[in-house]
């Protein structure tokens, strides 16, 4: 019998590539997207004037307010970064507690959108309040609020399981990475055991010399 877990355990991913090779690419795929969000943050940090919107547009509290959440974001890109390098040297050097992190983080991230998907379901008027929150001058807004609600909502949803597909792909990935890596150990345990016990072996029995 063959588990479930070891039916959709494979070694290759996307490309041809090893699992391995497809996780290290992964993290710092993730991480050079960290990477520029968070340079994006704290130049509009440093720089409020320029990025932020003038006082007659949003009052002081809310500006306030704005760079809160700038700061969190900064903080959670940071820390994105992190579990992503964490990912990243842990497929490199085979240890796999390192992938863990960035592990749960996919599924959490799976986890948001499946809920995105449920609430378009649930509330289907919410993509039209959505489209009239955008500005005048977004492009092609006016034909995308002319179409039905029905088809509407089949366009983000088809989209939604496209990108739910892709995730839980890469989930697939990391997963497999994470499984080779500790088989990897597993292997490299049970063969030191063995090496010793072959020697301790070989030591305890005497020459046949000795023996006559």
């Amino acid at each position: 019998m063959v588990s479930p877990w070891d039916r959709w355990y494979s070694t290759s991913c996307c490309l041809c590539c090893h699992v391995r090779t497809g996780t290290i690419i992964l993290g710092v795929w993730y991480m050079l997207i960290n990477a520029v969000v968070l340079l994006i943050l704290l130049t509009a940090l440093s720089d409020p004037e320029q990025y932020h919107l003038t006082s007659a547009e949003l009052a002081n509290d809310l500006d306030v307010m704005d760079d809160a959440n700038m700061c969190i974001a900064s903080a959670i890109s940071l820390l994105m970064i992190l579990i992503c390098g964490m990912a990243t040297y842990g497929a490199y050097k085979l240890r796999a507690a390192w992938i863990i992190p960035f592990f749960c983080y996919q599924i959490f991230d799976f986890a948001l959108n499946t809920l995105v998907a449920v609430s378009i379901v649930v509330y289907p008027n919410t993509i039209q309040d959505y489209l009239q929150q955008l500005p005048e001058n977004f492009p092609y807004k006016e034909e995308v609020a002319a179409l039905s609600n029905v088809c509407l909502v089949f366009i983000v949803l088809l989209f939604i399981s496209c990108i739910l597909g892709f995730k839980a792909y890469l989930i697939a990935c990391v997963w497999n990475c994470y499984r080779y890596v500790c088989s990897r150990g597993s292997s490299e345990i049970l063969l030191y055991v063995t090496t010793n016990d072959t020697t301790v072996s070989s030591w305890a029995q005497p020459p046949e010399s000795s023996r006559s």
